[in-house]
């Protein structure tokens, strides 16, 4: 097993109302030292919800992504408020960007963005049987929402407006937690 380097020192070199870049001094195994850089953010994590309206259909929502400026085609999510659990925080989500509640949720797995460079992670949640329920949220507009057959994420796949990795790693996570063929270690 390969040994954890040691962390000599860490700075904050800078930071933003939702972010800091964070310095890590390290030292290898081996000796070799090198400095890398990480985005550090509250701490709390995120969800990102795979909302089941049925056996066979996904809620996605449409919304307005900064980072790529488009419109994606994804889940639902967002940040863990303080005291919130997971499980909270992904029916509050969803009832904010879906205007669904759900009586069953479960956490699949938790996603890492880029764990090289960041320490953000998400915890995905299968949430099954839905029933209508909208929560004022903080998006500037409101979100579309698109009902998808799993059976066709296929073809969801070969859309311009789908590339967000953690939506579609959380789609296929989830059609094979239901199709019985995935199971957390």
């Amino acid at each position: 097993m390969l040994k954890l380097p040691i962390i000599h020192a860490t700075r904050n070199v800078s930071h933003s109302r939702l972010l800091q870049v964070e310095q890590l001094d390290l030292e290898f195994s081996n000796g070799v030292r090198r400095t890398y850089e990480r985005l550090t953010g509250s701490g709390l994590g995120a969800v990102i919800i795979v909302p089941m309206l049925d056996d066979e259909t996904v809620l996605l929502v449409r919304e307005y992504c900064g980072g790529v400026g488009r419109y994606e085609l994804g889940l639902p999510k967002g940040r863990l408020d303080q005291d919130e659990t997971a499980e909270q925080g992904a029916e509050r989500e969803l009832k904010e960007e879906a205007g669904y509640g759900a009586h069953e949720l479960k956490i699949l797995h938790n996603l890492s963005l880029s764990p090289a460079y960041m320490t953000h992670m998400a915890h995905v949640v299968l949430a099954q049987d839905l029933y209508p329920e909208k929560l004022p949220g903080d998006e500037p507009e409101e979100l579309e929402v698109v009902p998808w057959k799993m059976s066709e994420l296929h073809t969801l796949l070969g859309r311009d407006d789908v590339t967000e990795g953690r939506s579609i790693a959380a789609l296929f996570m989830a059609r094979e937690y239901l199709g019985g063929r995935f199971r957390r270690a």
